[in-house]
């Protein structure tokens, strides 16, 4: 099991990356910042970092306003 953004539980599935992640909930912002386990992952590892089960996925979208 995953849990992301303390709040959301998804079934891990061998190989899931962050990119696959990303497109189960269909995060679609421009600017995100994915943490595992505390630790941000850099954008250009979305595509090949996988996800372990158990993890504790943080995903924050930036947005500005004025």
């Amino acid at each position: 099991m995953i849990r992301v953004n303390n709040r959301d539980e998804v079934e891990w599935e061998e190989g899931l990356t962050v990119s696959g992640l990303l497109e189960r909930f269909r995060y679609t912002f421009p600017h995100i910042i994915v943490s595992i386990n505390g630790e941000v992952v850099p954008r250009e590892e979305y595509p090949t970092r996988v996800i372990p089960n158990g993890a504790d996925v943080r995903v924050i979208h930036l947005i500005a306003g004025g």
